[in-house]
């Protein structure tokens, strides 16, 4: 057998200009998450450490380093538990693979998923946060939380759209676009970009979804009314102004009756 990767690099050939993502099955019957890169290919577990590796016989370091901070272990010179700045090597580079992963997952659709490692990242910089021992190493994680959070807006808005919920999602994005802006206020006097693309981007989505949404009877009707009144058409306009008092007073009866039998 050879080790040679060259035969599934031929059949696989890279597009510079595009996510390279695939899901295979794997010798051990498990599926796998491979990504073409220029010089190769990156294979992760679907689920779990992308690695497959268990450190310490924990899921991940993150899991592995809260457990010892609810054990109360001492960290470096006797203190309380720190985060040395070797542990935050480790965070870093395991940030990395699920980096890739939810990366894949965006482009596969797999929207879950990247929401669930999205919020696994985010709980990684919440942690470091409070256990580093410097702010440089806060600022090597928290510098990557606006687009962390765009990504993770974007995989939870879009599990709401599947569902045809479109003020479920654009719930969502508003939250996102909250959080991503308490970020650029807190870390103010850190070299932030100027070019907020994840507010840009969420801001964005946002507009087009509100264009896209499907109006209620009631909406139409508002919108249609306010054009009539614009063009001067007072006959349509009031025939809509009817319509729209018939639906208000079926609604009135409807909420009346509930009530009634709620009592």
């Amino acid at each position: 057998m050879y080790d040679d990767i060259s035969p599934i690099l031929e059949r696989w050939k890279y597009a510079p200009n595009d996510l390279n993502v695939r899901i295979i099955d794997g010798v051990d019957g498990r599926q796998k998450l491979q990504m073409r890169l220029d010089l190769g290919l990156l294979q992760m577990e679907l689920d779990g450490r992308p690695d497959g590796r268990r450190p310490h016989k924990c899921d991940t370091y993150l899991t592995y380093y809260e457990k010892a901070a609810r054990d109360g272990k001492p960290g470096k010179a006797g203190r309380n538990f720190a985060l040395s700045p070797l542990d935050c090597l480790k965070l870093q580079q395991e940030a990395i693979q699920f980096y890739h992963r939810y990366l894949a997952l965006m482009k596969l659709g797999d929207f879950a998923r990247v929401a669930r490692d999205t919020l696994r990242n985010l709980r990684a910089f919440d942690f470091v946060s409070r256990y580093a021992t410097n702010d440089d190493l806060v600022w090597s994680f928290e510098q990557y939380r606006p687009y962390v959070i765009m990504m993770h807006t974007r995989a939870l808005a879009s599990l709401s759209l599947n569902k045809g919920n479109y003020d479920e999602a654009l719930s969502v994005i508003e939250k996102g676009i909250k959080d991503i802006e308490m970020c650029y206020h807190h870390y103010s006097e850190k070299d932030m970009p100027d070019e907020k693309f994840e507010l840009g981007f969420l801001k964005q989505w946002a507009d087009e979804l509100k264009n896209k949404k499907p109006l209620s009877e009631t909406e139409r009707i508002v919108r249609e009314l306010d054009i009539a009144v614009k063009v001067e058409d007072y006959e349509r306009a009031a025939s809509l102004r009817d319509q729209l008092k018939g639906l208000q007073n079926k609604g009135t009866n409807r909420n009346s009756y509930q009530k009634g039998a709620n009592q």
